[in-house]
């Protein structure tokens, strides 16, 4: 039976140097095995190849793939968080654009211009302004003051 002082401290750094090179050589492995996967240059008989060599000669094979196609792995790596990073850009675009609502302020910009162009009156403009500035109106206060204008509009 081995006891704690049985066991130098220096056999205690170099057995947790080893089992920490074993982690890092499986999440080397595991990178490579995605990275064969995500290329879309290799055709299907290369990453069959590279996978048999990997998987029958794995350091060796982990070795050379790093040498041979490490380089470009980084690359594929970026230009795959770059594509996820934009189609989540887009998504949020999207959610974004679904949910908003036109704020009082915009309304109050349309009804101001629709009265300096002549379309609605000023006794219209002060009821639209007041039905924004309240929030109890509908969200379109100034599609209801249009079909009023055309009623203005045919009386000039």
């Amino acid at each position: 039976m081995e006891l704690a002082y049985d066991y130098p401290l220096l056999s205690m750094f170099w057995t947790m140097l080893w089992f920490f090179l074993w982690i890092m050589w499986f999440v080397l492995l595991f990178r490579i095995i995605g990275d064969i996967f995500r290329d879309d240059e290799l055709s299907g008989w290369g990453k069959t190849g590279w996978m048999i060599f990997v998987i029958v000669l794995p350091f060796l094979g982990v070795f050379v793939y790093v040498i041979a196609r490490g380089k470009s792995m980084g690359h594929r790596e970026i230009a795959h968080a770059q594509a996820q990073q934009a189609q989540f850009d887009a998504y949020i675009k999207k959610a974004a654009g679904e949910s908003s609502r036109p704020t009082s302020a915009d309304e109050l910009a349309k009804l101001s211009d629709m009265r300096a162009r002549g379309d609605i009156t000023d006794e219209e403009f002060r009821r639209a302004k007041a039905l924004v500035l309240s929030e109890t109106g509908p969200v379109g206060a100034g599609a209801g003051a249009t079909s009023g204008s055309t009623t203005a509009s045919a009386a000039h």
